[in-house]
This record gives C-alpha cells, structure tokens and sequence, in this order.
C-alpha cells in the first residue's frame, strides 16, 4: 500500500458527489478494477478517509464481485462441470482484487500459529513469503468455496447460486467494517493510522447496506438460511476478532482482509446447509 498519499478529511460528511468518491476510492482501495473519476470529490490519486468512506464498503464489495459472479452465471449455462466453472469464476474474483484478501488470510494463519509471541507474529505476517499454514488456509478456503458454489448451483440453480455468492461478497465486507470499528489497531502505520478507523456512524450503515440484500433474497432462499447464513458470518468475524485481540492485541490489514474472507465463506455455509 503506498505511505506518501493522505486522506482528506476536510470535506463534508455527506453529499452526492462525496458518496460517489467514497464508493470509488473505496472499490479502487481494494481491487484493481480501473474506475474513472465519478465527481468533482473524486481524486482516483487519493485514499479514502476510511472513518467515513468504509461505510460504503459492502457496494464496493457487491461492485468487485460482479466480473467473477456474472462469469459463473454465464459459464453455468454451458457444458462444463460445475465445480470447474466455480473455481473459474472465483479464479476471476482473485485476479479483480489482485488476492488482497486472500493473502491477508494466508499471512494471519502462517503469523498467528507459527509464532510464538505478539511480536514474531506481527513480523511473520508483513512477511511476502508464504508458509505451510497460509498454503493449507487457501487450498481449503478456495475449494470450500468452489464446492459450495457449486452444490448451490446444482440444488437451487446457477442464478440462486450467483445471487447467494454476490449476497455473501457484499455482507462480508459488512463484517469486516465492523471487525475493522471495533479492534484497535494493533501495529503503529498501519492502515487505520493511514486512513483511520470507521466511526460508529459508517459501521452502522455498513451493517445495513450488508443486511439489506437479505431481503429480496427471501424469493430465492429460505428465511432459515438466510439466518443462518447471516450468523455464520457474523460469527466467522468473531472468531477472526477474538483470536486478534488475544494473539497481537488488535487489527491489522491481514486480520481484516481474513475476516471477510471467513464471512464470505459463512455465507455460502448457511446458505447450503438448509434447503
């Protein structure tokens, strides 16, 4: 992450053109889709102030997935098997984010059960190096999620399963704001230092904007799994936050990027554990 750019943070705290540069700044922070500039607030050059902008984080979210989940819907309606065109389309939600998520996961498993105090954890997770741990979590969460993208598809049809995926994308980043609002920051520099720490007010409609998918998805899937996917990932973020705080004392980019990644795979847990 570059360290010369500065937040802004003398600007309004809402308007039409500022929501409109949260929700890109947000989306460019954390993919590579190339965004133009949407208003006259935009500065693409510029990082979000993340104590207001993360509140926008679940449609930044639900706007990185659509490559990946209009792929599986697309390739769902061809010939090959369906778990291959799971692991296609995921293959293409990674290279979207460039796998900012997924190498926080990989850094928090090798940083917090292959170190032995809060500072050898904290140095192997800013290692680049991958290890036996960050492997494992990959191998297991990547093929969790093909598989049941895949068992979604086969049971509810491939437009459930692409809704279900995108639901569990943008509710992800729901939990994620809140295990970021909630932690302090557990190494100086760091992203909250950077861009600050989301205040109560954009946590709360973060939630929000997470949850309200839940609602049209009532057509689709059973309120009972719904709620159960909704509890899944909100306890998956739990977990993520109890081992933070116990093992390095906070937050980091790699703690958060792993707590959605373990929403995201609740969501799809609860979504195929009820019919």
């Amino acid at each position: 992450m570059p360290t010369d750019q500065s937040c802004s943070s003398d600007l309004p705290r809402w308007s039409p053109a500022l929501l409109l540069a949260d929700l890109a700044g947000t989306a460019r922070f954390f993919s590579r889709l190339p965004i133009p500039r949407l208003s006259r607030r935009d500065d693409p050059s510029a990082l979000p102030d993340f104590r207001r902008a993360a509140a926008l984080a679940p449609l930044a979210g639900g706007l990185i997935a659509l490559p990946g989940v209009l792929l599986f819907a697309a390739l769902s309606a061809t010939a090959l098997p369906l778990p291959a065109v799971a692991l296609i389309a995921l293959g293409l939600g990674i290279a979207v984010t460039g796998a900012l998520h997924e190498d926080g996961l990989a850094d928090l498993c090798d940083g917090f059960f292959g170190g032995a105090t809060p500072e050898r954890r904290l140095e192997i997770m800013k290692d680049s190096r991958i290890g036996a741990f960050g492997t494992l979590a990959l191998i297991v969460t990547i093929g969790l999620k093909a598989v049941l993208l895949a068992a979604l598809a086969a049971r509810s049809g491939p437009l459930a399963a692409a809704l279900g995926w995108w639901i569990a994308e943008a509710g992800s980043r729901a939990v994620m704001v809140t295990v970021w609002n909630r932690l302090p920051a557990a190494r100086p520099g760091g992203l909250a230092a950077l861009c600050g720490q989301p205040d109560r007010t954009a946590t709360l409609i973060a939630l929000g904007l997470g949850l309200l998918p839940l609602l049209p998805a009532t057509y689709v899937f059973s309120p009972l799994a719904l709620l159960l996917a909704a509890a899944l990932a909100g306890a998956s973020g739990l977990l993520v936050a109890r081992l933070a705080l116990g093992r390095i004392g906070g937050q980091t980019g790699d703690v958060l990027g792993a707590s959605q990644q373990l929403a995201l795979l609740g969501t799809l847990t609860g979504l195929c554990a009820v019919a």
